[in-house]
């Protein structure tokens, strides 16, 4: 999952970028208003996080501009301003969920994979697909119910992937959702990936569960 972290205090930034990319998420940053606009226009992320104390453009432009130039991914606020005023605010220019600073990053994080699974029309935490299911919150990967482990680039595409089940992704999307923006685009290795997951998940190649259409890129089969 790539995500835009947008916080003017360089600590608290660093803080949570090491703590999401330990995650597995694909973090870019951006420390005011005016880099996260062109940010948010140019990639198409599966989350943000953006404080509204931002300088140059603050916070909650930045969430409004976003919305009139239709990126709907989820926002998360983050803000130091505690009257609910500061909060309605946010959420009226578009943004979906708010915490208030101090706050455990814990909560963040279960607060961004709720909303990514919102998104994707997921309720739970435990996405299944026939034979196949993944836990968001403790990124298992169970096939027939056993547990499979995964790299931490496959358990990426895979998560993607089981979020946008029956949906045609093409290998520019997949590499932009599991790198930072400074990765090749051209690159083959999401081929590779691909070829992984389906020896690991799908041994004896019975259910092939990925489909690769020429010219398009990859779908992850909808099992009844």
């Amino acid at each position: 999952m790539r995500l835009l972290l947008v916080e003017d205090d360089i600590t608290l930034q660093q803080q949570l970028y090491r703590q999401l990319t330990e995650l597995n998420y694909s973090v870019d940053v951006a420390d005011n208003g005016e880099i996260a606009l062109f940010q948010g226009l140019e990639h198409n992320y599966d989350a943000a996080v953006i404080d509204l104390g931002l300088p140059k453009i603050d916070g909650s432009t930045v969430i409004k501009k976003l919305r009139e130039q239709h990126r709907v991914y989820p926002i998360l606020i983050l803000t130091a301003r505690d009257s609910w005023q500061n909060k309605v605010e946010g959420l009226d220019a578009g943004a979906d969920d708010y915490l208030t600073k101090p706050f455990h990053v814990e909560e963040l994080i279960a607060r961004l994979n709720a909303l990514i699974r919102r998104s994707a029309g997921q309720a739970s935490t435990v996405i299944s697909n026939g034979p196949f299911s993944l836990n968001t919150a403790t990124a298992e990967v169970m096939v027939n119910q056993q547990p499979v482990s995964l790299s931490a680039h496959e358990f990426k595409i895979f998560k993607y992937m089981m979020l946008h089940i029956g949906e045609v992704t093409s290998k520019t999307t997949l590499t932009e959702h599991i790198y930072d923006q400074d990765f090749d685009l051209d690159s083959n290795v999401i081929e590779v990936f691909i070829r992984r997951l389906r020896k690991k998940l799908d041994a004896d190649n019975k259910l092939n569960f990925i489909e690769t259409l020429r010219g398009q890129g990859y779908r992850l089969v909808r099992f009844e």
